[in-house]
């Protein structure tokens, strides 16, 4: 049973007011809360570790999958590996997210692992909130791990937010693309005090006319450290991106970046900060 602090923090990070139409998974406090499938959309729980297997059927089209996970207990740590199987020409959206309300001495903590694997010419949007709120005693803590796997001509499209209320965050984004395959990530990240983020993509560009595209945003409130590395690494001389670009940045204060490749070079549209080192220069 949903009560209205888990129902609370359904809305923040889903926008969920009541169960969702078609298929869904709610996870609460480490336990199964709800879960529907269809005709098109199976989720199977795994046997040899926590967490859930989504298979969507090829060319499937217009069809979503909420997967919120939920904490209101203070002290616990809740760790998932959830397997995302996207047949060949599905189109579909993935709505996620994690939120946590902690009233208590110990620390809440979810670690989400997510791996993707989208079959040739695979659309996928996939939509991530993180939010957290408590009463200052322990840490609202999130370590979410994005991994992709994008065959040929496979296109996905990733929006993470931290809303606000996430005392510490390691977000780690990997993958590899095929022939045509595309990746865009926006990422938008929230900071209050001394709340600390930082966030690391690595991406492989292996396949000839694919492209990755990684814009990051952050936005603090008083004093926050983060950290941001970002490594794209082109495997074909015929590709956009002369890679590898690696951005590493610690600072306090709202910053904007973004990078992203262009036809013949790098280009690089990060507003000046002095205290930020380009490991390779964009030219």
């Amino acid at each position: 049973m949903i009560d209205a602090i888990e129902q609370n923090l359904l809305r923040e990070v889903a926008d969920l007011d009541s169960l969702p139409v078609g298929a869904y998974n709610i996870r609460a406090n480490g336990q199964l809360a709800g879960r529907n499938t269809t005709a098109n959309i199976d989720i199977v729980t795994k046997d040899d570790k926590p967490g859930i297997d989504i298979y969507i059927r090829p060319f499937t089209k217009n069809e979503s999958v909420h997967i919120p996970v939920i904490l209101s207990q203070t002290g616990l740590t809740d760790l998932v590996y959830n397997d995302f199987h996207i047949g060949e020409g599905a189109d579909v959206t993935i709505i996620a997210g994690c939120g946590i309300h902690n009233c208590g001495g110990g620390n809440a903590q979810h670690d989400g692992i997510h791996t993707f694997y989208l079959a040739k010419n695979a659309k996928l949007r996939y939509v991530e909130k993180h939010y957290g709120e408590g009463d200052g005693r322990g840490k609202q803590v999130m370590n979410p791990t994005t991994i992709v796997h994008l065959a040929e001509g496979a296109q996905m499209e990733m929006e993470t937010t931290q809303i606000a209320g996430i005392d510490d965050t390691m977000r780690k984004t990997s993958g590899d693309l095929a022939e045509g395959a595309s990746l865009v990530i926006h990422e938008k990240i929230m900071t209050t005090g001394d709340q600390h983020a930082v966030t690391d993509f690595d991406v492989d560009l292996n396949g000839e006319g694919c492209s990755a595209n990684v814009v990051s945003r952050s936005v603090a409130k008083d004093v926050r450290s983060e950290e941001h590395t970002s490594e794209l690494q082109s495997h074909q001389r015929q590709l956009r991106l002369r890679g590898p670009l690696r951005v590493r940045r610690h600072h306090h204060g709202p910053r904007l970046g973004h990078c992203q490749p262009g036809p013949d070079r790098q280009q690089c549209g990060r507003q000046p900060d002095p205290r930020s080192r380009h490991r390779q220069d964009c030219r």
